[in-house]
Order: structure tokens, then C-alpha cells, then sequence
């Protein structure tokens, strides 16, 4: 099969939703096509949480636009092996509780690979027999997939043949391990699953291949530009006659298009452009900004702009002071000083500060050293914990605390039955097998009171009042379950109600969204959400919102708008404020592609920003934890 362009048709939205509701559409527009000359559309659908918006929105255009599903036969990708169809990692399951237990698709038109299949001879006998369905049917019109960070499409890992096809295949560890959060653990999750093939997949009319947030950037740009190859099976779609890419901004992020525009064709030159040129033009040719010439713009594509400028002089000095006005000692602003290059106001002195943390310890992590700062400089700090990060902490680390509790009740002789029935409880649930069981209320809830006082004892030893603290609960995330609720309205008003209540003149929120068990993004959507409800409030006339990272992910140089140095000292304190959450040390429940601790992996975040910001000729520093600001009057 031959390419039939040079280019592959991509798709770049700024927000996933936006993309997810274009498929959707164009699904809905196959299936109505189809019905008006009597015809079965044919569908192959992915699993996972990429495809989680879109099937919202089938189910939204059914239930609200009368779209009809009993015209659509449906093959899904892949399966795990061994996988209960009733289990809750189970795709079956996932493909009933987000699309078909809410549409009108009859039942013997759903196919999804058997993960009971007991024998060797059987799983293959059951994967010739579902090629065979599929070419009886006439093929798939349309197939939609993710992307896995292997660059897996379906289960077809690194290895999988372009004349691959419908088959049992080993999982690859990255794989295994990116879905640990679902199944409580990677010693849980198959090492095995059946998968359509890449023969299969390309065989189908149309394809559609979405990815979402920063985290599939690296995979993404190979899969668009990387030269075919079993390594990364995703670049085989580069094969396909009719293949669409649905990227949001972060996903994009390393594609040419997004990050070099000005290599591609002429652009607009704003401040923020001129910037991320002027940075990549120093990180490629390994130089500060004063020392670019006026060869180094022309030899490299940057002729344009140094067109538009007059001289590599005037754009130095114009891109150097505004990374060095983004530095900043004061967080809160510096009172009774010039505060016009500066990125906070000298004024109100002292603030009143909120800072979101999504889990219990994302405020120390992400922004220890400048939350230590505020507080050092006087001003009223607040945090609001957004979850209680219940389901991130070890069954053996509570059980440890109940046993300990048990055996001091013995000591003091007071015999408490409901608590030695609960670590019996917890015992029995601890031998049991976790994948497919939800753990006891009463263990949850231990859990959250523990990364609750984890939280107290990190902002106790930062100077925080402990009447600062808010810990809000929000209902989205307390299912007891790593699967959680959409965004709802009580989310929203309960935050609302709390900026309300505080009126702060500053608050600092997650902009870190490769956080692998999504919570981020949510606790991120429920803020963005009620700011945008309270902007005509007249308190908002006088607050900044900046968005933080750290944990999983750290601003591009030219994108920072605020960094504030940690000297050796501080990165100390802020090191000794992360190990007061002593449940998420030495191992957490949830990983994700990062095997360092959250400690370690903020401090290499931290000297890595100082040692780029040296490296383009500014101060030198330890460490710097970076902001942007969200202008919420004017997005």
C-alpha cells in the first residue's frame, strides 16, 4: 500500500473535547449515511480514556438528536487475557458502562475479543473466526484508535508486523505498568491480551487516531514523522489512503507545525512567538541569547524575523529582558518597590493567597520552595486540597496503621471490636484478589485521614496556619474506585463557594496535566470552570491565577511568566515538606512513566528550569519552580 501524500491530514484542537466532538460527529455522520441507502455501518472502537469523550458525545447525540444505533456493527480492538467480561478492567464492561448499555445497538452486533478463552489452540480458532466476521460483513468503515506510549495501536506493541493479525499477544512493560492505576498494582495486570492486528487495522476504509495531553507528545511526533517501523507500529498508519490524526495543543506539542512553525511557513510574530524562536535557536546552537548573530538567525530558518526586527541585537535584548523579568524572589510581589517589570503586584502587602493542590501533596511538590516563600514573607496562605488521594495509598501501609492501633488498644487495655474487626476485614481484602474487588469504605476512608494529616504535618512544618487548610473533597474523585466520576456541578460549587468565601488576591492551581490517573485535569477543569462563573465577581479585579507543574511535567522556558529561584537551603525545607507525606515515599500506588520519587523527580524539574535559564545567559541559580498566568477576564 502506498502513501498517496507527503503529508497526513492532522487535526489540532485546543482542547480534547473540541476534537472528541468532531469524531463523534463524523461517526454520527457515517452511521445516517449509511442508514439512507440501507446499509450497516461497520465501526472498530478503542478503549482507554481517549475515546472516553467521544462515546459521551454518541451517547448525548442519541439521547438529544435521536441517532440511532441499529444500523452499526461494532468490532472492538483488543481484550486483556485472561479477562472476565464482568470485571472491572474488563473492555466488555468498559464498552457497556460508556456506549452501548446507553444507545439502541443491538447486542448481536457487538464483537469484542474473548479474554475467557482457555487454551492456546482455542484463542487461535477464536481470532481466525473474528478476521473472518469482519471480512464478512464487508470490513470496517471506519476505525478509531489511541496511541499507547510504545506507540501501540490496539495491543500490536513494538515488534508487531505489518502482516499482523487478529492474535494473543505479551504486553510490553511500559504497557503493564501505565496500567497499574486500573488495576491496583502492575503484579495484577495481565501480562497477556488478544488484539486486532495491523494488517487488520489497515485494511479498514477510514482511520481515525486521537491522542490527548503532553504525555503522548514524544510518541506522537514519531508516529507522524518517524520512519516506518515494527518499533513503533503506530508509524505503519503513514501506509493508510484515508488516516486522520486528532490532536489537542499539548499532544502536538513536538510536531513541527506547533513547535517550529516559522520552518514550515511565514508566521505571525507576536511576543510569545518571538520568544519560543529565540529559545529553540539557543537551545539547538548551544548559546546564551546575547551571543546570536545575525548568521545564526539566517542559517537557521529565522531570517524572517530578524526581516522583521532589523537586527539579531534589538531581538536579543528584547527576549532576554523579558525572561529576566520573569524572575522573581517575591512570589507575592515585593512591597514599596517598582513593580512594573515585575510578574506579581507590589500591591495589596500582604496577599491573601489560595493555593489549589489536586492531592493532599502537590502543593510541596510542585511549589514547596515559593510556598515557603510567601509564607516567610508574610503573607496569608491558604491551601485547599482538592481530593483526598485516598486511593493512592498502599493497603499494607493502612493496614500497618490498624495494626498499630489494635496492638496500642491491647496495651492500654481497651478492647475496641468495630477496629479489630476492621483490620480483620482488611486482612481478609488484602489476601483476596484486589483486581477485581473494591476495597471496604471503612479502608478508604482510613486512607484519606491518613494523607489528610500528611498534609496538616507538611504545612505545619511550611508555617501554614492549620485553619488555612480546606480539605474539599470533591465528589468526583470519592467512588472508592480508581475509574472516577465526570466533572459535576457540586464540584464546581464547592468551589465556587470556597474562592467566594476567601477572595483571594492570588491563587496558584495544577496546570500539570500528565498526571496518569487523570485527577489534574479534573481538579484544573473544576477551577477553570468557577472562575469563569465569578470573573464579573469584584474581588477577581484584583487576583492573578497561575498554574503550577512539577510533578509530572515542567513549562517550556519561553512559556514561563513567573520563576522564583531555591537557593540550596531551600530546596531543603522544600525536600523535608514532601517527606512529611511519609504514605507516598519510597513507592506510590500510582507512577505513571516515572519510576523516581515525587522528591527527586521536583528537584531535577527544579535544577533543570535554573540551569536552562543559565544557559540562555541570565543568573545562575540552584533551582526555580516556574509559573504561567491564566488571564481569566480575557480567555
Amino acid at each position: 500500500m502506498e502513501k498517496t501524500s507527503i503529508e497526513s491530514p492532522i487535526e489540532i484542537f485546543e482542547h480534547s473535547l473540541e476534537a472528541s466532538k468532531k469524531i463523534a460527529s463524523r461517526i454520527a455522520q457515517l452511521i445516517i449515511a449509511k442508514k439512507e441507502v440501507g446499509q450497516m455501518a461497520v465501526l472498530g472502537l478503542a478503549t482507554g480514556s481517549s475515546p472516553i469523550e467521544v462515546y459521551n458525545e454518541l451517547v448525548r447525540m442519541h439521547r438529544e438528536e435521536a441517532l440511532s444505533f441499529q444500523n452499526v456493527i461494532t468490532f472492538n480492538l483488543d481484550e486483556y487475557f485472561p479477562m472476565a467480561p464482568d470485571r472491572e478492567q474488563s473492555y466488555h464492561r468498559f464498552m457497556n458502562e460508556y456506549l452501548f448499555d446507553h444507545v439502541d445497538i443491538l447486542p448481536e452486533n457487538i464483537h469484542i475479543p474473548d479474554g475467557t478463552l482457555t487454551s492456546v489452540e482455542s484463542v487461535n480458532k477464536y481470532c481466525q473466526a473474528y478476521e473472518e466476521k469482519i471480512d464478512e460483513v464487508g470490513g470496517i468503515d471506519l476505525q478509531i484508535l489511541g496511541i499507547g506510549r510504545t506507540g501501540h495501536i490496539g495491543f500490536n506493541e513494538p515488534g508487531s508486523t505489518l502482516e499482523s493479525i487478529t492474535r494473543l499477544v505479551t504486553l510490553d512493560n511500559k504497557t503493564r505498568v501505565d496500567a497499574t492505576k486500573d488495576f491496583f498494582g502492575k503484579h495484577n495486570v495481565p501480562k497477556n491480551a488478544v488484539t486486532m492486528g495491523i494488517s487488520t487495522i489497515l485494511k479498514s476504509k477510514q482511520v481515525v487516531l486521537m491522542a490527548w495531553g503532553e504525555g503522548k507528545a514524544e510518541i506522537v511526533e514519531r508516529a507522524i514523522n518517524g520512519h516506518m517501523s515494527s518499533q513503533v507500529p503506530a508509524t505503519f498508519l503513514q501506509n493508510h489512503m484515508n488516516v486522520t490524526y486528532y490532536f489537542d495543543m499539548p499532544a502536538a506539542s513536538e510536531l513541527a507545525q506547533v513547535k517550529t512553525p516559522w520552518l514550515l511557513d511565514s508566521i505571525t510574530w507576536d511576543a510569545l512567538m518571538v520568544r519560543k524562536a529565540v529559545v529553540w535557536l539557543c537551545e539547538i546552537l548551544g548559546k546564551p541569547i546575547l551571543t546570536l548573530t545575525n548568521e545564526d538567525y539566517n542559517e537557521n530558518g529565522l531570517s524572517e524575523l530578524l526581516t522583521k526586527r532589523d537586527s539579531a541585537y534589538k531581538i536579543n535584548i528584547e527576549v532576554f529582558n523579558q525572561l529576566q523579568h520573569t524572575i522573581t524572589g517575591w512570589p507575592g510581589g515585593k512591597p514599596n518597590a517598582d513593580d512594573s517589570q515585575r510578574p506579581e503586584r507590589n500591591t495589596p502587602f500582604p496577599k491573601r493567597t489560595l493555593i489549589f493542590s489536586p492531592h493532599p501533596d502537590d502543593d510541596v511538590i510542585s511549589m514547596g520552595g515559593t510556598l515557603l516563600r510567601l509564607v516567610e514573607q508574610g503573607h496569608e496562605v491558604h491551601v485547599a486540597y482538592q481530593v483526598s488521594g485516598n486511593i493512592a495509598v498502599f493497603d499494607e501501609y493502612a493496614y500497618n496503621y490498624l495494626d498499630f492501633m489494635c496492638d496500642y488498644n491491647q496495651m492500654i487495655d481497651v478492647k475496641n471490636e468495630k477496629l479489630i474487626a476492621l483490620r480483620d476485614e482488611v486482612r481478609d481484602y488484602m489476601q483476596s484478589d484486589q483486581s477485581g474487588n473494591k476495597a471496604p469504605d471503612a479502608l478508604r476512608e482510613l486512607k484519606g485521614q491518613l494523607r489528610k494529616n500528611e498534609a496538616k504535618a507538611a504545612c505545619r512544618y511550611c508555617g501554614v496556619d492549620e485553619k488555612n487548610l480546606h480539605f474539599m473533597n470533591l465528589p468526583f474523585y470519592e467512588t472508592g474506585e480508581v475509574k472516577k466520576k465526570p466533572l459535576g456541578e457540586e464540584d464546581i460549587q464547592l468551589t465556587m463557594e470556597l474562592l467566594q468565601e476567601q477572595q483571594p488576591h492570588q491563587v496558584f492551581l495544577a496546570g500539570d496535566l500528565s498526571d496518569p490517573h487523570g485527577t489534574h485535569r479534573v481538579c484544573l477543569e473544576a477551577i477553570f470552570e468557577a472562575m469563569r462563573r465569578l470573573k464579573n465577581e469584584a474581588w477577581t479585579d484584583n487576583c492573578k491565577v497561575w498554574m503550577y507543574r512539577g510533578a509530572w511535567q515542567e513549562w517550556d522556558i519561553a512559556d514561563i511568566e513567573m520563576a522564583v529561584p531555591i537557593s540550596p537551603e531551600e530546596l531543603m525545607k522544600k525536600r523535608q515538606a514532601i517527606f512529611r507525606h511519609q504514605s507516598q515515599k519510597d513507592g506510590v500506588a500510582f507512577p505513571g512513566s516515572d519510576a523516581r520519587e515525587f522528591w527527586q523527580r521536583a528537584e531535577d524539574r527544579n535544577r533543570h528550569t535554573a540551569r536552562q535559564y543559565d544557559k540562555l545567559g541570565m543568573a545562575q541559580y540552584e533551582a526555580m519552580e516556574a509559573f504561567v498566568e491564566w488571564d481569566f477576564k480575557n480567555e
